[in-house]
């Protein structure tokens, strides 16, 4: 008998990298709390009050591809910017693609955890439907 949430996230043992699951009822909720995964996996945000937004929108393509795009964000707007989501809400649009809006923090309002991660892993990568609704699976090179 399954007794995980219905939505959550976790961190899984992996040798040299980090490797995060997620899970949710829907597509939607996964992807977002794979974000939460990530950054989780690097930093402590508990508490925080975000100070700014972002959004962008993420071409139709692959579940796989889609959930890579959302975090290869998460990535890029650490290194250019130094903000990261705090919070995460994803919508699908009409053509299959993704609006994605985050609430946001600035790198130095939170307290490293871990190491920051460089780059999404394609080897192991995960995303679809199972018995409980919708989980992925994510190596984050360091």
């Amino acid at each position: 008998m399954d007794r995980r949430p219905a939505r959550g996230h976790r961190r899984v043992p992996h040798t040299a990298d980090v490797r995060v699951e997620a899970w949710a009822p829907s597509r939607a909720e996964c992807l977002a709390e794979a974000v939460t995964a990530v950054v989780a996996s690097f930093a402590d945000t508990g508490g925080l009050t975000p100070t700014g937004t972002a959004g962008f929108d993420v071409p139709a393509g692959r579940d796989e591809d889609l959930l890579v795009a959302v975090l290869d964000e998460v990535v890029f707007r650490l290194e250019t910017e130094g903000t990261l989501p705090v919070a995460t809400e994803v919508t699908g649009t009409s053509d299959g693609g993704l609006r994605v809006r985050w609430r946001t923090t600035g790198t130095d309002a939170v307290e490293a955890v871990g190491a920051v991660p460089k780059a999404v892993a394609l080897h192991g990568l995960r995303f679809g439907r199972d018995a409980t609704g919708w989980s992925c699976a994510v190596t984050l090179d360091v």
